[in-house]
């Protein structure tokens, strides 16, 4: 074994598989960290199914020997728990305060010394999300990582749904002759994703351009279908808030996802969507709209009332949404609206588990809240002839186990891009005012 690495309470917590995760090395857990994950195992939330799990994990590999000992893992790594290591004399100088991270920190700072003493010592790296954990490692001189195996795509590379194409202008005007060109005819060396967008661009420096779509089998370009033309009063100010529609309202692709700024129009051009769908079209019996009961900030405690009084602080940006798109004039008459069409339901993802959704459109809000097992338990709810959209903003995410690269909204894009069945856009450019721009773009 080459290497130790001591594991932090939150990469278990993030991540109850993290124990695999390290090939052929040591993997050590502190006394300490079983503590904290044994006060985290009656939460009700994803955190408490996590610790609930490690202790499963733990408890089975304890029935091929001791954890005190060590116990082989099936990629010829190892796993411990470690108790001998905990003392607390070499860190007093620089961290006096008794504290679980201080413990954790401990044993890392006692397993190196004693490495260091031998006459080929093994690297000894803690492991953490906690980046004030990582600086102190850093300031002991220990190594430190951050726990990186759970995320999906690093934030430079993650799909945008669409890319920019400089052809000669010949390339353009075969497509305006006969409405559709090859893929292979742009020469890229890469494939380009089913119902990925194209934007073909002069490369000799006119104006002249072309927007298509690659069809479901990625091997032609198309023209987009839909006009321009209002939807609910809404119409798409930019060409990504032209692509979004066209994939919120094509019913062949069942799963949408939509990702971009505060501003750019992601929750407004799905709720327009899913109204004419709804509404106009019949197309589908219900709009459900759901988000997750996360609060951005400090939280504001129980709330008085029924279970609509209760969830309406929460779902308040969709009543936002929703009054904006049928022009209500008086505070309540958004209200009276929804109760009188029974075909829009409002409500938190609490509620979801256990159902099947048949013939509904699904608008998940702030998607990014969502880890990787909750958006599972979401879109395998999806029953027959329904469309779920996945809407929000990897850059603003309250969940305090999640990061952009990390969250559920991040997952579904990478792992269906390349399926047939689902479609994505990055919408970039802000449309709620100047002012919101300038605070997404300077804040």
């Amino acid at each position: 074994m080459e290497k130790i690495y001591v594991l932090d309470t939150n990469v278990l917590l993030q991540d109850p598989n993290a124990i695999y995760a390290f090939q052929d090395n040591e993997v050590v857990i502190p006394a300490v960290v079983l503590e904290e994950i044994d006060s985290k195992k009656r939460l009700a939330d994803e955190i408490g199914r996590n610790a609930r799990t490690v202790s499963r994990l733990l408890d089975g590999l304890r029935t091929k020997g001791r954890l005190y000992d060590g116990i082989t893992l099936d990629n010829g790594g190892m796993v411990k728990v470690e108790l001998n290591h905990k003392s607390f004399a070499k860190m007093q100088e620089l961290f006096v305060e008794l504290t679980n991270d201080n413990r954790i920190l401990a044993v890392a700072l006692n397993y190196h010394v004693e490495e260091q003493s031998k006459p080929t010592p093994r690297p000894v790296i803690l492991v953490s999300k906690d980046v004030l954990v990582r600086i102190k490692a850093d300031v002991l001189g220990l190594t430190a990582e951050d726990y990186l195996t759970d995320r999906v795509v690093s934030g430079s590379e993650m799909y945008m749904g669409y890319v920019n194409v400089h052809v000669h202008p010949s390339v353009i005007d075969e497509f305006y002759s006969f409405r559709q060109l090859a893929v292979s005819t742009l020469n890229l060396g890469y494939s380009l994703n089913p119902h990925e967008f194209v934007i073909l661009r002069d490369e000799l420096g006119t104006s002249k351009s072309a927007l298509l779509k690659v069809n479901g089998d990625g091997k032609k370009l198309e023209p987009l279908y839909l006009s321009n033309e209002p939807i609910w009063g809404i119409a798409a100010r930019n060409a990504q808030q032209r692509m979004a529609l066209e994939l919120l309202l094509n019913d062949d692709i069942p799963l949408v996802t939509l990702s971009g700024k505060a501003g750019t129009g992601k929750t407004l051009l799905t709720l327009a969507s899913g109204l004419m769908k709804v509404e106009d079209e019949h197309k589908y019996k219900k709009l459900l709209i759901a988000r997750p009961v996360v609060p951005m900030g400090k939280d504001i405690g129980y709330l008085p009332g029924e279970k609509d009084e209760k969830l309406r602080p929460w779902m308040q940006p969709i009543y936002d949404n929703l009054e904006y798109l049928f022009d209500t004039k008086k505070s309540g008459d958004i209200d009276k609206i929804l109760a009188g069409l029974g075909s829009i339901q409002v409500e938190a993802l609490t509620y979801i588990r256990g159902r099947s959704i048949p013939g509904q459109f699904i608008i998940i809000d702030e998607a990014q809240n969502l880890s990787k097992h909750e958006v599972k338990t979401i879109i395998s709810r999806v029953g027959e002839g329904s469309k779920i959209v996945l809407v929000g903003d990897p850059g603003q995410i309250d969940h305090p186990y999640l990061d952009a690269a990390s969250n559920g909204l991040t997952y579904v894009i990478e792992r269906f891009k390349n399926e047939q069945v689902s479609g994505h856009i990055t919408l970039e450019r802000g449309e709620r005012s100047h002012l919101a721009q300038l605070a997404a773009d300077l804040l």
